[in-house]
């Protein structure tokens, strides 16, 4: 199992609205007292949030259902119902987020560069409760609302890891060998091609200062047409801010 998963699908269903009370006043003296019906709370919303502490999609390949919690109902003597908590899924920096409509047509939604909330499922609104439904002409209205269904949607999640040097190579070439030199980064070495299927990244000190380095998996001729992975692997290459490429290198 590939500890880099740069792709999945993620399902959300926000919180439905909490239906609104129909409820009446009633006191020892006041035996036919007003609606007094609380309104229902609203569901709790979906968003994806930016962690930099994350550089892979696999916590989300294993949750992949996302369940907000739904609003409270409304009680008698105007009580409105508590709202739903929202929910909110973290995702690495670098993250673009698609709408897959029911076709399996995408809709680009966000990419994600930071650790702003990013809202992909709306809550339902609560139910009005009767007590808003009274009028001079009809002052015991028995009607109260339900609450609006929660938002649901099925996102698709595309990583693109961001580093500041991208090392771009046929395969075979080194460039596990450099990483790990340069690096703390536990990249896999051999004499065979494709010892390394996935990208790697590695931090390189130097000082108080640093960079992050990025080992992106070796490249046949003809990757940008998808040849041997290339789409999967140039996605990653996207974000880097230099490329070093090289036909071999030897440490």
């Amino acid at each position: 199992e590939p500890s880099v998963i740069d792709t999945v699908r993620l399902n959300i269903k926000s919180g439905n609205g909490g239906n609104g009370c129909a409820s009446f006043l009633r006191e020892k003296y006041r035996p036919k007292g007003g609606p007094n019906g609380g309104d229902g709370g609203d569901g709790g919303n979906a968003y994806l949030v930016g962690d930099a502490s994350y550089n892979t999609l696999l916590h989300i390949k294993f949750n992949s259902t996302v369940y907000c919690d739904p609003g409270g109902h409304g009680k008698g003597k105007n009580r409105r119902g508590s709202n739903g908590d929202d929910t909110l899924v973290p995702v690495p920096i670098g993250t673009v987020v698609w709408r897959m409509d029911k076709d399996g047509t995408r809709e680009l939604l966000a990419d994600i560069r930071d650790d702003t909330p990013l809202l992909v499922g709306r809550g339902g609104k609560g139910g009005w409760g009767n007590a808003r439904f009274a009028t001079p002409t009809n002052q015991v209205p028995v009607l109260a609302e339900r609450g609006e269904r929660g938002e649901a949607a099925v996102l698709f999640l595309e990583l693109k890891l961001l580093a500041d040097v991208g090392l771009l190579a046929r395969p075979n070439a080194g460039k596990s060998t450099l990483i790990s030199r340069c690096s703390a980064a536990k990249a896999r070495v051999a004499d065979y091609p494709f010892t390394t299927v996935e990208p790697v990244l590695g931090v390189v000190r130097s000082g108080k200062s640093g960079f992050v380095m990025m080992e992106i998996p070796g490249l046949l001729e003809g990757a940008h047409k998808g040849v041997g992975l290339g789409h999967q692997f140039l996605r990653h290459a996207e974000r880097a801010r230099l490329y070093v490429a090289s036909g071999r290198w030897t440490c």
